[in-house]
């Protein structure tokens, strides 16, 4: 992932075995808000995981109404890392955007390419 404040920026990367992208796009959003030094600032997250995007902006009301279960009245996939993302969310001002993917979109290119060089190194 790539963080951005002012001039200042941090390259992050990170991989684990036996996962799903969806797991790491979660992780990727926590580690990036776990980042964040000061408390009371807004912060811009971009992604283009429509999962991570919607699920935080839209899903997660009924999940957490229905005791972390779906529709369907199935567990949430992923719910231990939906709660942290969550807490994460509501400690900061966090407004969401989606980007397309492989766009051209420079932050979202940057991701990318880290995100291959943590997979190849996994």
């Amino acid at each position: 992932m790539w963080l951005r404040y002012g001039d200042l920026e941090k390259k992050l990367k990170g991989a684990e075995q036996d996962t799903t992208n969806n797991r790491m796009e979660l992780m990727a959003a926590i580690k990036a808000l776990e980042s964040v030094k000061s408390d009371n600032i807004a912060i811009d997250l971009y992604t283009d995981s429509k999962y991570v995007m919607n699920g935080i902006t839209q899903w997660i009301i009924g999940w957490k109404q229905k005791n972390w279960k779906t529709a369907a009245k199935k567990p949430v996939k992923n719910s231990d890392l939906w709660k942290k993302l969550d807490k994460l969310n509501q400690k900061y001002q966090v407004n969401w955007h989606w980007v397309k993917g492989h766009s051209g979109d420079v932050g979202n290119d940057m991701a990318d390419l880290l995100a291959n060089q943590a997979m190849d190194n996994a």
